[in-house]
């Protein structure tokens, strides 16, 4: 049983040869493992529909043109002007809409340092209330999978260079980013809460800054 990929996996785990098993090999181990992986990737995103906030967003054209390059048709890109994330019911409204499958939250109230100092309040409580809206509404849905996505503004102001996760805790961040890193933070918390109470399939990504044209 399984897909060809799963059964080329175990014969190479069971299959011997000089120097142990094929799959004992680093190089083939790790073609190996791209391999799997990639299939299963294109296979959640083809059979599944995929609710990408923020997908209109810098970042989120980027994934969204990676998501259809990968055969995914069931692609929903909600747009502020009809969906307003930082409402409850309109959080409600979109999932019953989208009927998702995996979301992927990658929506952000942001700015620079102006709009950062100008806007404190605003960046973290649309932030914050946004982030915790879609994914206990994911939850109450029944989402196979919902992945966040947060920000290198959540690291301590005093991290060392290069930062590592182990760092995150370890400091409050630099005060002009301060309200949005935290909001942003609080998706780790949640998630990670949600998974141990709920069994929900959360991640918690980390980029570092981005740019680039679009």
């Amino acid at each position: 049983g399984g897909s060809v990929l799963e059964q080329l996996l175990a014969y190479c785990r069971s299959t011997q040869h000089e120097g142990g098993s094929l799959s004992s090999q680093p190089h083939v181990q790790d073609a190996l493992t791209r391999i799997y992986v990639d299939f299963q990737v294109q296979r959640l995103f083809r059979d599944d529909r995929v609710l990408v906030a923020g997908g209109a967003g810098f970042l989120g054209q980027h994934v969204v043109q990676v998501l259809r390059g990968r055969g995914s048709a069931g692609i929903v890109v909600p747009r502020r002007s009809q969906y307003d994330l930082t409402r409850e019911a309109v959080v409600a409204r979109l999932y019953r809409d989208a009927r998702p499958d995996v979301v992927i939250h990658l929506a952000a109230v942001v700015g620079g340092i102006g709009a950062n100092r100008a806007n404190p309040g605003r960046f973290f409580y649309d932030n914050l209330v946004m982030g915790a809206m879609l994914m206990e509404y994911g939850r109450q849905a029944g989402v196979e999978k919902f992945v966040a996505v947060g920000t290198i503004c959540a690291y301590p102001r005093f991290a060392p260079v290069p930062f590592r996760e182990e760092e995150l805790w370890n400091g409050y961040p630099e005060e002009t980013n301060a309200p949005y890193g935290l909001a942003k933070k609080m998706l780790l918390v949640q998630g990670q809460a949600y998974r141990q109470q709920y069994g929900m399939n959360v991640i918690h990504l980390l980029p570092v800054n981005l740019y680039g044209p679009r």
